[in-house]
């Protein structure tokens, strides 16, 4: 009997460590899908830092860089001994006059370069050939913290801002700048807003102060998203959005030879800007070449992948896939990702950034994220909102003769795998609106270069996007 007990409790031990090995197995399998990358990181609040934002004063206590390695990459975030939260009061950042500024061509818009330079962005400009040009509005910056860690190069951000927007922008970019150097170093932030929605306050009373958590930008950004007025909320829900107005403006502020033209929220891969700078060093092709940089959609439960190599793995596993894959095909189809795929020489470290493959099937509503000199043809700003904003520019550049190149191993991502969705009402008006600009735009790139390569004119192909 006595042994039966004791064979009883043995049992029921094993039982017990089983059970806690099978659970320890299951949380840090879910760990380890879950991204760490800085712009989407979310610590607990235990001991966040505290951003003194009254004078928007720069904290230059240096961090650790962000590399993609093994583990896990780690924020590089500023040291600080002034407390455990950020703490924002009224202030401004932005070294503008808002009596000054510029137009664009039809007054819709005034527009400020250099709002706030990044502290090392003319020396990092001399020392790399490309920058990195992207566009946001308010709710999408936290995506910056990612690619000033991803790229080491200079970063030119024109930031849109209507209303009471403009406020809380510079309080979030101030925030950015003193929690996360690379930001602060690297970044040059530009401005634009409507002319029917001026900055309605610089310096801003707010009815609660908010607390930004340096280890949590996306919740800090969150909190101030909630800030907006509910009339600033209403319009934007329906405004058009300016998107060739702030391409032209963050290209047209690079200082290098070439530009690497992105959105926000699409992220380099790392160790891109090195590579990239030593390709276009020694590129063969001086004139009319654009350097495509193929972009894919990442599942949020995974890493950021190291090399191209983790990113084929991600894609034979689902994981990955092209951008807009699901959404829009014709976005990124002319890549020819399969053939990309199929190369796979590539992701071995130390490859060298090359040509892979020439762009050969180019069709209307192409629209790649790709590298040139800011000499190629400027993004229309008559196409405001949605539709034919990115694919008429690309489309001028192959009517005038660009040849499409697309690179490895270097790659971009965009995190979340997309599906279709119902589209807004204003979404296809804003698409209409853009439509009947572009029966204007073929004529006028027709006369431009008296090419039609694509037979455009005189027929109905204007393209339907998503």
């Amino acid at each position: 009997m006595f042994c039966f007990q004791i064979g009883c409790r043995l049992w029921n031990l094993s039982i017990v460590s089983v059970l806690i090995l099978t659970f320890s197995n299951i949380l840090l399998t879910v760990r380890l899908l879950h991204s760490t990358d800085c712009s989407r990181q979310e610590a607990p609040p235990s001991e966040p830092l505290r951003l003194q934002q009254q004078q928007f004063k720069d904290s230059r206590t240096p961090g650790q860089s962000h590399e993609s390695s093994p583990t896990p990459p780690h924020c590089k975030v500023a040291n600080s001994t002034t407390g455990p939260t950020a703490t924002v009061t009224n202030g401004t950042v932005f070294r503008v006059d808002l009596r000054l500024g510029r137009w664009d061509s039809r007054h819709l818009y005034k527009l400020y370069d250099f709002a706030l330079p990044g502290d090392r962005y003319a020396e990092l400009s001399e020392k790399y050939s490309v920058c990195l040009a992207t566009q946001s509005s308010l709710e999408k910056l936290q995506s910056l913290v990612q690619v000033a860690h991803h790229w080491t190069g200079p970063i030119s951000a024109a930031v849109f801002a209507a209303g009471d927007e403009y406020s809380l922008v510079q309080l979030y970019v101030a925030f950015l700048r003193r929690c996360y150097p690379v930001v602060r170093d690297r970044v040059s932030f530009h401005l634009a807003y409507p002319k029917d929605r001026p900055p309605s306050q610089i310096r801003p009373d707010f009815p609660s102060r908010p607390k930004l958590d340096c280890r949590r930008p996306e919740a800090a950004l969150s909190g101030l998203v909630r800030l907006r007025k509910p009339e600033t909320v209403k319009w934007r829900i329906k405004a058009a959005y300016p998107q060739n107005h702030l391409r032209n403006l963050a290209r047209r502020n690079c200082q290098s030879s070439y530009v690497f033209l992105t959105d926000v929220d699409i992220i380099p891969s790392a160790k891109l800007t090195d590579g990239l700078d030593v390709f276009l060093k020694n590129a063969k092709c001086k004139s009319l070449c654009a350097y495509v940089i193929p972009t894919y959609e990442l599942d949020e439960r995974v890493l950021f992948p190291r090399n191209k190599t983790d990113l084929i793995r991600l894609a034979r596993k689902g994981l990955a896939r092209p951008f807009h894959h699901r959404v829009f095909i014709y976005n990124q189809f002319a890549t020819n990702f399969s053939r990309h795929v199929w190369q796979a020489t590539a992701g071995r470290e130390g490859e060298a950034v090359h040509v892979n493959h020439n762009v050969t099937n180019f069709e209307f509503l192409y629209e790649p994220f790709y590298v040139a000199p800011d000499t190629v043809p400027a993004h229309d700003e008559r196409f405001i909102g949605y539709g034919y904003t990115r694919n008429t520019q690309v489309y001028e550049m192959f009517v005038a003769g660009y040849q499409f190149q697309v690179l490895s191993p270097i790659f971009t991502c965009h995190w979340g795998l997309q599906n279709k969705k119902g589209r807004p009402s204003w979404r296809e008006r804003q698409n209409s609106m853009n439509r009947r600009h572009f029966e204007t735009f073929k004529s006028e790139v027709f006369a431009r270069y008296r090419k039609d390569p694509l037979k455009m004119l005189g027929s109905k192909k204007t393209g339907q996007k998503r």
